[in-house]
């Protein structure tokens, strides 16, 4: 027998008590999840090492995952860091804000990402245990909320260097985040024969021999259920006492330490869970009922009240649950239950606390539903500052329809999206919808479920949620939007979905509306996605006819959307003003109001002022259940990545992106993540395998009439095309876009293209269609539309101009656009011809900067068709070698410090978290490093630095390097 903390024994249990000993105490940081099934004995396991822990100078933090709470985002982590809230104001103003966010009230502010979170709990647990080493345990995780699972999971998997512990211990047969957390386990079997026999020996002895056979038959060497069974089955002690008292308690066995523990099955038996509103999910099974239920049912009538407040107010599962901030309820008065062997005592604070969670469950199971909805209304009383809780407890205290409890709901669906819980927000809206008054608020509300519920992905949730009505017509409105959604992104739909929501519109205003509701505007503006995602003339023309006839009914910014998405050429004037001012306030909207602004923004190529924000709220959108506006904003960083160079972040980002959609069976987000990788392909010279995605994208495009992504795919072919130096093929795909000397209407390649469908026509032989184009790009006003579609047109007019002055001219505007350095592809095209046209005019001498700058962009960058083509370029000016050569000597103090970081394997928000910079100034930063060193990728970053201090005597920038060590 293993002797812990207490004195008590436990039986059969050496090996998993000398590991998780070794576990407790050892120097260093390491995670370990405990797996078992319920009543295995993992609680009194976790006893046993926070005592070891704390015997070898560890301080032992604890949580406990509560069923009541699992639904409330952050409510575990902040139960699990709450005692280390002193040091949280020793960290800098970045870190404490991100805490602030999350546990601030309500969710005043949009909580950040796990990797934000992650980064920021690690600093305060290093923070605390620079005093002294921390074991931090939490028992029943598979009951912590989803968000609070994913940053424990991110926190245990980096540990290593830190003298920080986490030991988390799971019920084996429910699903719960550290299932897949790649975290390190210890499973915990039920009790062989022999130990099972000793166990129940030492707490039964003297039963006879069938009894004795029948009760470790029944229990499978479940320790719980050998120490309860003898009293289910009326068996006595030998001293003659009623088994069901506290002397068969089983306190020192295995699976009975009493501040808390596993809740699930006993030998088969499956534990009811209740749902966010304290609803029984089903029938608590006969021998359990039996076990605990007629104990329970011997209380006095207030004994039992106190129990049921406790168990619906998850009270008396956790070990410390003083160092709780807010009001909880504490049972009183509950001796009686102790006397039952129900409650234990928590030695630490005095407060009662459930013997097990199992006895939690027969408590809510055996009360009545008029005293559940008792208990639920004093509840809700309790927690009248605190919204989530307060709505929690009022809509389950709630029979009737109440337009003031619906109206709660909603405020509390509202914080629940700000705190990035999109699944708890249409939980609380479907309840909502119920109690609703009106059939009008209940579609309303329903409608904002579903609508909440397809940006989390879950469309076919969406569609379900929308109910069948004996008068359809009031219904219509809504249940067309998840629908016509479903087509849309699920099938890649326009044609059927684009039909019903015009006709859809069309009800809606004949209906007498005179002012637009949120079911009007989402239609709005997924008949612009539509729109967007056919690309036809005809389509498009309907819509502005649509919202011409609308009127007042359609917004300024369905306006903008409306505009900018559909031809930029034609309707994007002065449109750039209001996107990029909208850029300045994204932290109050909505992640929807987001993607749809930043989809304006880039067809704007303004794309770069909504990337930070889009960066930081992505992580938390994919892994709180937003997989729709993750996977949205996955793929508007990656276009962004694309415009601006970043090619390698650019290739993770799109793989992710298709990972989430296929993830969600969102085909038509799958397809749009695969034309942008085509793409990227091809600008980096990885021509077969762009073609291969392109072909993949245009057979999936072309039957169903998805003009965007015909369009994305005719460009990635084209661009495989010029890097190859097929400039016939190219040609052909550039004019099968726009022909030459126009834009075609509606279509967003067109002006994208300018410059390939130039280049493609002077290298054909088609000068006058070149300068035909190029014209038309001047005569659009194409300059006053975006920084990159000026940059194209002047070079575009520089690369087919007359005369020598008029090309210098137009080298100049663009070269010095203050824009350009933000699409470095398209300014080292613009160099390059510029470089060829200065050797042809000047002489090879005055071409090599031009030229050298050329290669070393395209190198940079890892077009390596066009860096080829750019160093023949240079060795026909008499040139040769590389054009850049490595020159750490030029690096700046603050430069070479990034550069060690960055080779160090940590990501640009990291190094800005360390030097308190943004990760857009170390991009930046990053930007100017490559090339003083000659290298194109962040994995060569190590290897240089590394030979450039190995060949010098005194490493150029020592001091910042011995300051960093």
């Amino acid at each position: 027998m293993a002797i812990g903390a207490a004195g008590t024994a436990m039986v059969g249990r050496e090996a998993e008590l000398e590991r998780l000993t070794a576990f407790a105490t050892a120097p260093g940081g390491r995670s370990l999840v405990l797996r078992g099934e319920s009543g295995v004995g993992k609680s009194a396991l976790l006893d046993l090492a926070a005592h070891a822990a704390a015997a070898a100078g560890r301080r032992v933090v604890r949580a406990t995952g509560v069923e009541a709470e699992a639904g409330l985002p952050y409510a575990g982590l902040h139960q699990l860091l709450y005692p280390l809230r002193d040091d949280v104001a020793g960290l800098d103003p970045a870190a404490r804000t991100v805490f602030g966010s999350v546990f601030g009230p309500a969710g005043d502010a949009g909580a950040p990402s796990v990797l934000t979170l992650g980064i920021a709990v690690l600093n305060l647990l290093g923070r605390a245990a620079d005093r002294r080493p921390l074991l931090l345990v939490v028992d029943d995780g598979q009951w912590l909320d989803d968000a609070s699972a994913r940053v424990c999971g991110f926190v245990g998997r980096r540990l290593a260097p830190s003298p920080v512990r986490l030991l988390i211990a799971t019920r084996a047969d429910v699903a719960s985040r550290f299932d897949a957390a790649a975290l390190p386990e210890l499973r915990v079997p039920p009790l062989g024969p022999a130990d099972a026999g000793r166990l129940l020996e030492r707490h039964h002895p003297g039963l006879s021999t069938p009894m004795r056979r029948r009760i470790l038959a029944e229990a499978e060497g479940n320790p719980l259920a050998l120490l309860e069974l003898p009293a289910h089955f009326g068996a006595d002690s030998r001293d003659g006492r009623d088994g069901a008292g506290p002397a068969s308690s089983g306190s020192g066995g295995s699976g009975s330490s009493g501040s808390s523990g596993s809740s699930g099955s006993l030998g088969g038996l499956d534990h009811p869970g209740d749902d966010l509103f304290g609803r029984p999910a089903g029938p608590l099974p006969r021998r359990l009922h039996q076990l605990y239920g007629t104990r329970i049912a011997r209380l006095g009538v207030a004994v039992r009240a106190e129990l049921l407040m406790g168990a619906l107010d998850g009270a008396g599962t956790r070990p410390g649950q003083a160092a709780v901030p807010g009001p909880r309820y504490r049972m009183r008065d509950a001796d009686e239950a102790v006397a039952a062997g129900l409650l234990d005592t928590d030695p630490a604070t005095g407060e009662f606390t459930f013997r097990h969670p199992l006895v939690r469950a027969s408590v809510v199971q055996m009360a009545t539903p008029d005293q559940r909805r008792a208990a639920h209304r004093t509840l809700a009383h309790l927690h009248r500052h605190h919204l989530e809780r307060y709505a929690t407890h009022l809509a389950a205290a709630t029979v009737d329809p109440d337009e003031d409890v619906a109206r709660i709901l909603e405020r509390a669906a509202g914080s629940a999206t700000r705190r990035g819980s999109s699944l708890a927000a249409v939980t609380w809206l479907t309840r909502a919808a119920e109690l609703s008054q009106t059939r009008a608020e209940r579609s309303r509300r329903l409608a904002d479920a579903a609508f909440v519920a397809g940006y989390a992905g879950r469309l076919g949730q969406a569609h379900r949620l929308l109910p069948d009505d004996p008068s359809p017509a009031a219904e219509a409105p809504a249940a067309v939007l998840a629908a016509a959604s479903q087509a849309l992104y699920r099938d890649g739909d326009v044609r059927t979905s684009r039909r019903r929501v015009v006709a859809a519109l069309h009800a809606l205003r004949d209906s007498g509306m005179t002012e637009p509701d949120d079911v009007f505007t989402r239609l709005e503006t997924l008949l612009l996605s539509i729109s967007l995602f056919a690309g036809d003339r005809d389509a498009w023309s309907e819509v502005h006819e649509l919202f011409a006839g609308f009127g007042s009914l359609v917004g300024d910014r369905s306006r903008i959307f409306c505009d900018t998405w559909s031809d930029v050429v034609r309707h994007g004037a002065g449109r750039a003003e209001p996107v990029q001012e909208a850029a300045a306030a994204l932290a109050g909207l909505a992640p929807w109001d987001v993607t749809r602004l930043a989809a304006a923004a880039h067809h704007l190529d303004l794309l770069a002022l909504y990337r930070p924000h889009l960066q930081r709220v992505v992580d938390r959108e994919l892994e709180t259940g937003a997989a729709f506006s993750g996977a949205v904003m996955l793929r508007l960083i990656l276009i962004d990545q694309i415009a601006s160079g970043e090619w390698d972040e650019a290739e993770r980002t799109g793989q992710r992106a298709l990972d989430a959609a296929l993830d969600q069976g969102l085909e038509l987000f799958a397809h749009l993540a695969r034309g942008f990788l085509a793409l990227l392909s091809a600008l980096r010279g990885r021509t077969a395998r762009a073609r291969v995605l392109q072909a993949e994208v245009d057979a999936w495009a072309r039957p169903r009439g998805l003009g965007y992504l015909i369009q994305l795919a005719d460009a990635a072919a084209l661009m495989a095309a010029l890097s190859d130096g097929d400039y016939e093929a190219a040609y052909q795909y550039a004019t099968g876009i726009t022909p030459p000397g126009s834009f075609r209407p509606y279509t967003h390649q067109a002006p994208r293209t300018l410059l390939d469908l130039v280049e493609a026509a002077r290298h054909t032989g088609r000068a006058d269609e070149a300068r035909r184009h190029a014209l038309a790009a001047r005569d659009a006003d194409l300059p006053e539309l975006s920084p990159r579609l000026a940059l194209l047109t002047y070079g575009a007019l520089a690369m087919t101009a007359e005369d020598e002055t008029e090309a210098a001219e137009m080298f100049a505007l663009a070269e010095s656009h203050p824009e350009a350095p933000r699409f470095p592809f398209e300014l080292a095209r613009v160099r390059l011809a510029h470089g060829i046209s200065v050797r042809r005019t000047e002489g090879r001498t005055a071409a090599g900067p031009l030229l050298a700058a050329a290669a070393e962009s395209f190198e940079r960058l890892g077009a390596e068709g066009w860096a080829e083509r750019a160093r023949a370029e240079l060795r026909a000016s008499g040139t040769t070698g590389r054009a850049t050569s490595t020159n750490p000597a030029a690096l700046t103090w603050q430069e070479r410090l990034i550069a060690d970081l960055a080779a160090s394997g940590l990501t640009n928000k990291e190094i800005g978290e360390q030097m308190h910079l943004s990760s857009r100034t170390v991009s930046s930063h990053l930007y100017r490093i490559f090339p003083k060193l000659g290298i194109t990728t962040r994995s060569a970053l190590r290897d240089v630095l590394n030979r450039v201090d190995s060949d010098a005597a005194t490493p150029p920038c020592d001091t910042p390097r011995r300051a960093r060590q």
